[in-house]
C-alpha cells in the first residue's frame, strides 16, 4: 500500500510539474535567446554589422509565421556582461562580435591577445569564465558563434572554444578569404537543414577549421570559393551535442550585411540553427519569416 502511494505521489507530482510548464493558453514557455552583438569596430561600412545582424534576426524570429509565441528576444551590444544574472534564463547565446586580433578592438569575449601573455588571463578575467563557464553547464544553455567572433589565439581562449563547440577556426593557420562562395548542405540529415537549399554569394568565408574526430559534431555545410588559390570544398558549419547536454552552432559566413536582406536560403539557414540550438524543434520546411526591415 505504502509503495502505492508513493507511486501516486510520484504521479500527481509530475502533473503538477508538467502544468506548471506550459502557458495558460497551453503552450509552452517561450524559449529566451539572447544575441550579443560586438561594437562596430572593424571593417568597412556594409561588413561586420554585428548589431544590424544580430537585431534582424531576432526580429526574424518573432515575426516567423511557423514560430508563433516559441521565442523572446533580447539583443546586448557591447561586451559579454561582467553580470551573469542576465543570462540566468537564458535558453541561447548567439554570439557575433570582434575576435581577440586587435588590440584597437573590443573582443567580444576575452581579451586582445596582444594584451595577454598568449596562455592565459588576468584573474578577473579568469574567474568571469570560469563562472560563465559554469553557468553555461548548470543550465545547458545554447550557444551559437559567428565568424570573426572565433579568432582567438590565447590557449585558454582556444580551450573554451574547443570545449563549448567543439571545433575551432585557428588564426594564422585556418582561412577567411572574400570571394564567391558556393555553399550547399553536406550529405546528412539533420532538422537545421530543413528547407535550406545551395546558395552562391559573395563572403568572407571562415573555413580550414581545426576539426577533429568528435562523433558529438555534426558538419552540416560545405562551402567551394570561385579561385582555386582560395582553397575548399571545406566544412564552414557544424553543430556540437555539448557533453552537458547543450547545443552549440558554429556558422563561418555573416560579413557582408546585405546578405541578410538578399539570400532567403543563407538567412533561413541561420534561423534554423539559432532555432535548434535553443532546443525548439525546427519546423520541417524551415523558420519562415518575411525579410527583415533594416534595422
Amino acid at each position: 500500500m505504502n509503495r502505492l502511494l508513493v507511486r501516486r505521489s510520484m504521479a500527481l507530482a509530475a502533473a503538477c510539474l508538467a502544468a506548471f510548464t506550459v502557458t495558460a493558453n497551453g503552450q509552452a514557455p517561450a524559449k529566451k535567446i539572447v544575441f550579443l552583438a560586438g561594437p562596430k569596430e572593424h571593417g568597412a561600412p556594409g561588413r561586420h554589422e554585428y548589431e544590424k545582424d544580430l537585431r534582424e534576426l531576432a526580429w526574424s524570429l518573432e515575426h516567423a509565421s511557423n514560430l508563433k509565441g516559441a521565442i523572446k528576444t533580447v539583443v546586448l551590444v557591447g561586451k559579454a556582461p561582467k553580470d551573469l544574472s542576465v543570462l540566468q534564463d537564458a535558453d541561447e547565446i548567439v554570439i557575433d562580435g570582434n575576435g581577440a586580433w586587435l588590440k584597437t578592438e573590443t573582443g567580444i569575449l576575452f581579451p586582445q591577445d596582444l594584451d595577454t601573455d598568449g596562455r592565459t588571463y588576468d584573474p578577473e578575467t579568469m574567474a568571469w569564465l570560469k563562472s560563465l563557464d559554469a553557468l553555461i553547464e548548470e543550465k545547458h544553455i545554447g550557444l551559437t558563434i559567428f565568424h570573426y567572433s572565433m579568432w582567438v589565439d590565447n590557449w585558454v581562449g582556444k580551450r573554451y572554444l574547443l570545449d563549448w563547440f567543439g571545433g575551432l577556426w585557428i588564426p594564422y593557420s585556418s582561412h577567411n578569404p572574400v570571394d564567391s562562395w558556393s555553399v550547399k548542405p553536406l550529405a546528412v540529415r539533420h532538422p537545421v537543414l530543413n528547407g535550406v537549399q545551395p546558395w552562391t554569394y559573395r563572403e568572407e568565408m571562415y573555413s580550414r577549421y581545426f576539426l577533429f574526430h568528435n562523433p558529438k559534431r555534426t558538419e552540416l555545410l560545405e562551402a567551394m570559393p570561385a579561385k582555386s588559390e582560395n582553397g575548399g570544398p571545406d566544412p564552414v558549419s557544424w553543430i556540437y551535442d555539448r557533453a552537458d547536454g547543450g547545443r552549440s552552432f558554429v556558422w563561418g559566413g555573416s560579413d557582408f550585411h546585405d546578405n541578410m536582406h538578399t539570400v532567403t536560403d543563407y538567412r533561413r539557414y541561420l534561423l534554423n540553427g539559432i532555432v535548434w540550438t535553443a532546443g525548439l524543434d525546427v519546423p520541417a520546411e524551415g523558420v519562415a519569416a518575411p525579410p527583415p526591415p533594416e534595422l
